[in-house]
């Protein structure tokens, strides 16, 4: 069986001879394939290196292309407002934030994701990884959701501000994101992804009210478009943080698959979705200092709280100086264990 079969007979709830392992790696890739994160979000063929390095010596079931939230942003409206650091990436400096006037809105039109830009090397990611895995493993292309694309705009504090002072600013700007990152999420599935994420790390920041009067309308909006014109796509919702005072909104998103950080007690979050369940290992605590029975006990706690529909995996992004062994402990665990093994 296949790492992309293993995934889809997941979705359906069919039987596997054991669980999918999908942590979510990035800046640990770049470091452990000896590349500056800069230059790793700068250049497809280095991720696509890193990530089938992953695949190669710790058998993780999938590579993803997710590398920073700035794509969009640049291609859009250039570099101005970035800070380019070298073991970090490209940041957005929200005091030099492109849209300081809303007005700005009104002279932008969505970038074309195949016109040379940040958006078009992903694009190129998508369709080597796709060439050198074949049919074998999945390959997850990676998308921004409304919020996390209107903060690259216009910064995080801005935005906030707008959803109490002017309610439209805001809302234009959501349904500007939405054009955009449909776009580039049919053109990475075009390319040959199976699998789009959407990240949404300020999805946490938001009251239930705001998330599901402004936000979970446009997050829905954007899975349902793709899902339209790819119906046989995988569609992941990550999101950072402590989501649980808007679990009962995210469990209404079209995903097939939530991704949840490790604040999310999945226990007691269960029987509130039916999708598939992903992630929740805590990055910092417990795969980054803890020890590999930490993490081997960190993944059972996971899956038991999640139940059989579960991916094993990290709550985020698996920090780069991770213990190499501290993830392969993860991996060994999807390994050993069936869905149903949750005794």
């Amino acid at each position: 069986m296949t790492s992309l079969e293993r995934v889809r007979r997941t979705l359906r709830g069919e039987e596997i001879d054991h669980l999918v392992a999908q942590p979510f790696c990035m800046m640990f890739a770049a470091e452990y394939s000896g590349f500056k994160y800069v230059d790793y979000t700068r250049d497809h063929r280095k991720v696509v290196e890193a990530q089938l390095r992953l695949v190669d010596d710790f058998g993780i079931d999938g590579v993803v292309l997710s590398t920073d939230p700035a794509r969009e942003l640049i291609d859009l409206v250039g570099d101005g407002s970035i800070d380019w650091i070298d073991n970090q990436g490209p940041v957005v400096n929200e005091e030099r934030a492109y849209m300081d006037d809303p007005r700005k809105l009104l002279k932008l039109k969505p970038a074309d994701p195949l016109g040379g830009g940040r958006m078009h090397d992903r694009v190129m990611g998508v369709e080597k990884l796709r060439k050198a895995v074949g049919n074998d493993v999945s390959v997850i292309g990676w998308i921004e959701g409304p919020i996390s694309f209107a903060s690259e705009l216009r910064g995080i504090n801005h935005v906030m501000e707008d959803l109490i002072l002017d309610e439209q600013v805001a809302c234009d700007l959501f349904d500007f994101a939405v054009e955009q990152e449909v776009a580039f999420a049919r053109a990475q599935l075009d390319a040959g992804a199976d699998t789009i994420g959407m990240g949404e790390s300020a999805t946490c920041l938001l009251g239930p009210k705001h998330y599901e009067t402004f936000v979970l309308p446009r997050q829905k909006k954007i899975l349902e478009m793709i899902r339209e014109s790819h119906p046989h796509a995988t569609l992941r919702f990550h999101c950072c943080g402590n989501t649980t005072h808007l679990l009962k909104c995210i469990a209404t998103l079209p995903a097939d698959i939530i991704e949840l950080d490790y604040l999310v007690d999945l226990s007691v979050t269960r029987p509130t979705f039916s999708q598939t369940i992903s992630g929740n290992v805590s990055t910092v605590e417990t795969l980054l200092t803890g020890t590999p029975d930490d993490v081997y006990a960190a993944a059972r706690r996971c899956h038991r709280g999640a139940g059989a529909n579960f991916i094993v995996g990290s709550g985020c992004d698996v920090a780069p100086m991770t213990p190499h062994d501290n993830l392969r402990a993860l991996i060994r665990y999807a390994r050993e264990h069936k869905p149903t093994d949750l005794s």
